[in-house]
């Protein structure tokens, strides 16, 4: 299959997509992205961007995906953007070509926080520059106390507002922690990172990926169209007064209690049962 395809409108399967820049993989309703360069540290492309890009917005329509993972091969989760093959370049763009690459990064951060399912970031040793910015655009981010976050932009001569980090990240760590390290390019330790936030939980590098897994299988579990609910919520609502956000998830939650999941919640919790959730 390839990403250059438009997107379906009608729910599909990807467990048979075939990625040409990264490993992906469906096992049950886990979906696994794993950046696989790691004799460089897993930088990304141009290619690699515009594929990221196009697959999260498949992911809208993917019936069998439920919740995704993305990490790094070989103890790195991402260096960033190529310094060959993607910052030499840019330095002979005009305005017009350089506009259009930085709408396409942003549009990747874009699709992954339009797609319904939650996505898990395993962040293990250096996580910089675009790797630091599809963490913090993740949903949840389990870490490693040997990782380094850097938003490293200032080191090459860059606004840190890249890719929305000057949106996303204060409101996950809080603007005077987002205004350091934007301004600095400094790496953030996984136990800095922990303690401000932007991990949900540190783990060990060896059960780092079992745990992210164990993690996105829990949510795959659960009520899916609620989690999608949520997710749109909390999307939605950073741009809403509080009236407007409690009226908004009044409607969410009429719609959820529709679902023929709550029906199932609540005679399970009648009869004393474990609920079996199906995301109808």
């Amino acid at each position: 299959m390839s990403a250059a395809t438009d997107v379906a409108s009608e729910p599909t399967s990807l467990a048979g997509y075939l990625s040409r820049h990264f490993l992906w993989t469906v096992t049950g309703k886990v979906a696994t992205i794993e950046l696989n360069r790691p004799e460089r540290k897993n930088p990304l492309t141009f290619e690699s961007y515009a594929e990221l890009r196009d697959l999260f917005r498949r992911l809208q329509y993917a019936g069998d995906v439920k919740a995704v993972v993305i990490t790094g091969a070989g103890g790195n989760f991402c260096s960033g953007g190529d310094v060959h093959e993607i910052i030499g370049p840019l330095t002979k763009l005009d305005m017009p070509g350089l506009l259009a690459f930085t709408r396409m990064t942003g549009d990747l951060v874009k699709a992954m926080r339009a797609c319904p399912q939650p996505v898990i970031a395993a962040v293990d040793g250096i996580c910089a520059g675009a790797g630091a910015i599809l963490a913090m655009a993740s949903d949840l981010r389990l870490g490693t106390a040997r990782s380094k976050t850097a938003f490293l932009f200032s080191r090459v001569g860059l606004a840190g507002a890249d890719m929305g980090a000057c949106a996303i990240l204060p409101r996950i760590i809080g603007q005077g922690r987002a205004a350091e390290l934007l301004f600095t390019g400094r790496s953030m330790s996984g136990d800095e990172a922990s303690q401000w936030g932007f991990f949900n939980r540190l783990c060990e590098p060896d059960r780092l990926s079992v745990e992210a897994r164990a993690l996105a299988g829990e949510l795959a579990e659960g009520p899916t169209f609620a989690h999608t609910m949520t997710k749109k919520c909390l999307h939605q609502e950073w741009d809403m007064g509080v009236d407007e956000a409690i009226e908004a998830e009044a409607q969410a939650q009429a719609i959820c209690m529709q679902t023929e999941d709550f029906k199932r919640a609540y005679r399970a919790f009648v009869a004393k049962q474990k609920p079996r959730f199906e995301g109808d």
